[in-house]
């Protein structure tokens, strides 16, 4: 009887043991994928800028819609390199993208749009506004504490 409890004892170590290998190779798996991800959007977002610039030098134009879309390649270099100097992604960093693409949408559309369009998408920039602040209070008034080595809560 004791030597079947040792073989099921020392069964379980293995699967133990098997699961940690496993979860340590899936995430070796997602963090590879994560980082060609992050380059991919990385390069992507330097040649569009790029082409950007490239198209006001030869119009030799500069409108405001071209300020705000270099200023959302921006915004996402920003989101890059912050991930990649703290391992995590604040949620406000899309907020702001959206934001400005909102208003960047309104610059270059408001002559077509009608009322009801443009109520609409001004209270999006006002909900979004919203958004930010309650995450920022929230942040400023309940801190997050790391609960683990990874800084995960």
């Amino acid at each position: 009887m004791k030597l079947k409890t040792q073989f099921f004892c020392e069964a379980d170590g293995e699967k133990m043991a098997t699961k940690k290998v496993s979860a340590k190779f899936v995430t070796l798996c997602l963090e590879i994928i994560e980082n060609i991800g992050l380059i991919v959007i990385l390069f992507a977002t330097v040649i569009a800028a790029y082409n950007e610039v490239d198209t006001m030098m030869g119009l030799q134009e500069v409108s405001l819609g071209d300020l705000l879309l270099l200023f959302l390649y921006l915004e996402v270099l920003a989101m890059v390199g912050w991930y990649y100097r703290k391992g995590k992604l604040p949620v406000r960093f899309p907020l702001y993208i959206a934001i400005i693409a909102l208003a960047r949408y309104i610059i270059l559309d408001i002559k077509e749009m009608d009322e009801l369009r443009l109520l609409g998408v001004t209270a999006g920039i006002l909900l979004l506004s919203a958004a930010v602040l309650v995450i920022r209070y929230g942040h400023i008034k309940y801190p997050y504490h790391d609960t683990d080595k990874d800084g995960y809560s």
